[in-house]
């Protein structure tokens, strides 16, 4: 019979050549163990634990990411619409009537990237515009939203016959940067026009980050699609890891393995970013909110081979 051990390769082999795109080779696994501690009399199971939290990583390939971008358009975008003009036209079923009016309202919308254009939220726009077919004049920078026009004169907006903006990311953890865009460009936006409409749409969102948006920004409507609940945090109450009595799994020992060495990598945020300790990333990076044993790659601190490796704007946060 195997043991865990060779169990785990082998899941953590499947999902590689099924889910993850080929992002977790056997020699990239190898190397990443390197980091861990072996086994010494009385201690914990560095890398068993390790695999063992490998083996439950949340992964969005390259497929996932544009299917979920799609539902993003069709479902908190296009539906709501549709929905109101049916309403508003005595709960009309015909199709030809909704479209006639369901294209003025995506004419006067504009799609924004959260972050600057170097950043996850901006570089999802071009796959967000090819998977639901939108043309190009529907996508904006941030900094094309206002006329500043330069000395005394007031600001004001550019495309006055916008009447909504909406604003995309890839994840939100902490809620932090929705905030930061609601004080710099919502609060600015409703000052100038009270009655746009301005939504936040993301693709993945923990339940708190999502909460702290919906609560301490100017956003009309703060969505995701895939929420993380605590169950999702890694050491939590309630864990979704490690309740299935897997012999030879500890959650405490999983924890002070994370701890140990993200303490070495990340000392202010040793098992992620806002203390979120989670499993997962995406095609494109990996969330520092994630446990930095997963991701961290930092050329000017301690040696370290990631398994799916993050790539930074600086060591801050989401």
């Amino acid at each position: 019979m195997a043991t865990l051990r060779e169990r785990l390769l082998a899941k953590i082999k499947s999902l590689n050549e099924t889910v993850w795109e080929g992002r977790a080779t056997e020699p990239a696994v190898r190397d990443w163990l390197e980091g861990f501690d072996p086994v010494v009399p009385g201690g914990d199971d560095e890398r068993l634990h390790a695999l063992y939290l490998l083996s439950n990583f949340v992964y969005f390939g390259s497929r996932e990411v544009r299917a979920l971008l799609e539902a993003m358009y069709r479902d908190l975008y296009k539906y709501p619409i549709v929905e109101s003009i049916r309403k508003a036209n005595d709960n009309t079923t015909d199709a030809a009537v909704i479209a006639s009016l369901f294209r003025p309202e995506l004419t006067r919308t504009r799609f924004l990237g959260v972050g600057n254009p170097a950043e996850s939220g901006c570089h999802l726009l071009y796959y967000f515009r090819q998977e639901n077919a939108l043309p190009r004049n529907l996508f904006l920078h941030t900094h094309q939203v206002f006329d500043r026009h330069g000395g005394m004169s007031p600001v004001t907006l550019r495309w006055p016959e916008v009447t909504r903006y909406v604003f995309i990311d890839d994840f939100c953890g902490s809620g932090r940067q929705g905030v930061a865009y609601s004080r710099d460009i919502v609060d600015d936006l409703k000052r100038l026009k009270a009655d746009l409409f301005v939504a936040y749409y993301v693709l993945v969102a923990t339940s708190d980050g999502i909460r702290v948006v919906r609560d301490q920004t100017a956003f009309d409507s703060a969505q995701c699609l895939y929420e993380l609940d605590t169950s999702f945090r890694c050491f939590s109450d309630e864990s979704r890891f490690f309740g299935n009595g897997q012999e030879g799994i500890e959650k405490a020992a999983a924890e002070r393995t994370c701890r140990k060495h993200g303490r070495r990598l990340w000392p202010e945020h040793p098992l992620g970013y806002d203390d979120c300790q989670l499993l997962m990333g995406f095609h494109h990076n990996t969330p520092d909110n994630t446990l930095p044993i997963i991701w961290y790659d930092d050329p000017d601190g301690p040696p370290w081979a990631p398994i799916f490796r993050r790539y930074p704007k600086v060591y801050g946060g989401l």
